[in-house]
């Protein structure tokens, strides 16, 4: 198949964001503001001579690999009213209260749910766990939810980034042709400074928000905890924990506080009610969430045609030849990963993108570990920036607030991609100028 003209691509890109951001900002469905982009990408491979039996084909082997996500998405959407009716969110948010000081309330938030994260190797296990409690103890605290979320978010995907037992830590490793062992000690310098800088952050956040805890109302010690409302979390946790299927855990715990809600006397209809509408102030409801399956189904059939179609690859391959040092390729490796992010509207394919274009380059000019690096402080991050990445829609859904309003806190995912342009300046030493003067 011929190679696809710059001209093209181009416009493929243009098409695909100009679509997205214009029903971000319109606050439209995301699947209409996709669908130009889907069919134009459609026309370039029927012009390329492939028929419509294979471009569906395609697309449904694309369908098929993020089942997973349309899953979870699916059962997110019955999480919250579950947890709600069944009394589990009171019960959470009362020992959590007791548990967390609110002196250092952000600071442990940040912690706990990195070490979960880190335990447990999952973003969205951690996000449904812990990030709802903790953003409703925010709530009738009076701390600022969206520091919260931040808080939540940046724990959250340390591990999802740095956890050996991430998913995607471990296709990365896969696709550098790196052991993990390597990829995590590769990746630890810019680890350490970017959890230090988030304690710091989040810290300052506590000293400013202390103040107004003085009016808030006293803790009940001695307010009796009941266990079967916590029979939910747990039937989510502990499979987590143990590396069960999520799906399987996610259903286990919606079906255990339908039948606690029933228990405490709800009657089908209110529960099925809650399931549909979501609950006020909370959200949830699968009314809310039809429009987003749609639209991850179709991303996930675009990303399908978009890597067997080998559009982007070419081009990613051109893009760091001119470089002569460390800095610059990893701003173009930022850039590069940055833009396939904006396109993919997944977390998987500008690791596997990115990773197969740059790896000779990056091989041969420095090593595996320096690109795992830079790899890992921004494909990894990125996709839970993008506002229409499934990752970022999944993440802003099981705490139900709009990325907009906890990015600016998010401190881990900006401040790594940042940094690790950083750490490169001072390897600069290592580049391809310091050879060639050697050489010279």
């Amino acid at each position: 198949m011929d190679r696809y003209s710059g001209k093209q691509v181009f416009l493929l890109v243009v098409i695909t964001l100009t679509g997205i951001i214009s029903s971000f900002v319109l606050n439209q469905p995301l699947a209409i503001g996709f669908l130009p982009g889907f069919f134009y990408l459609i026309f370039l491979g029927w012009k390329k001579g492939v028929s419509f039996k294979e471009i569906r084909k395609i697309s449904y082997i694309g369908v098929k690999r993020i089942k997973v996500v349309l899953f979870i998405l699916f059962f997110v959407s019955f999480l919250l009213p579950s947890w709600y009716l069944s009394g589990t969110i009171n019960e959470m948010v009362s020992v959590t209260m007791e548990a967390i000081d609110p002196q250092h309330f952000f600071v442990l938030s940040f912690l706990t749910t990195m070490l979960f994260s880190m335990i447990t190797g999952t973003s969205l296990g951690t996000l449904s766990a812990l990030g709802i409690p903790l953003i409703s103890t925010a709530i009738l605290m009076g701390l600022p939810i969206e520091v919260t979320a931040g808080a939540v978010i940046s724990g959250a995907f340390v591990g999802d980034r740095t956890s050996p037992f991430s998913g995607t830590h471990q296709l990365l490793s896969r696709v550098l042709e790196i052991s993990v062992r390597k990829q995590g000690k590769a990746m630890l310098l810019t680890t350490i400074i970017g959890i230090a800088a988030a304690v710091l952050f989040y810290r300052f956040m506590d000293v400013q928000f202390s103040t107004e805890l003085q009016s808030s109302p006293n803790k009940e010690s001695n307010q009796s905890i009941t266990f079967i409302p916590f029979i939910p979390p747990l039937l989510l946790i502990v499979p987590v924990l143990f590396r069960i299927d999520i799906i399987k855990s996610f259903l286990f715990s919606i079906l255990s506080a339908s039948v606690i809600a029933i228990y405490d006397g709800h009657t089908l209809f209110k529960i099925a009610n809650a399931y549909w509408k979501g609950i006020d102030s909370l959200g949830g409801g699968l009314l809310h969430m039809y429009g987003l399956l749609v639209f991850i189904a179709l991303a996930g059939a675009y990303n399908s045609l978009l890597e067997d179609l080998n559009i982007i690859q070419p081009l990613l391959n051109k893009w760091l030849h001119s470089s002569r040092s460390m800095v610059s390729d990893s701003v173009k490796t930022t850039i590069a990963t940055l833009m396939v992010s904006l396109m993919a509207a997944n977390q998987t394919m500008p690791i596997i993108l990115t990773g197969r274009s740059f790896l000779a380059h990056w091989t041969s000019k420095y090593s595996k570990e320096e690109l795992a690096r830079v790899m890992g402080d921004t494909t990894m991050l990125f996709p839970a920036i993008v506002p229409w990445n499934v990752l970022a829609i999944l993440a802003s859904t099981i705490i139900s607030m709009p990325l907009g309003d906890y990015l600016p806190y998010a401190v881990f995912l900006w401040f790594l991609p940042c940094l690790t342009i950083i750490v490169s300046m001072f390897k600069k030493g290592r580049s391809y100028d310091s050879k060639y003067k050697a050489v010279s």
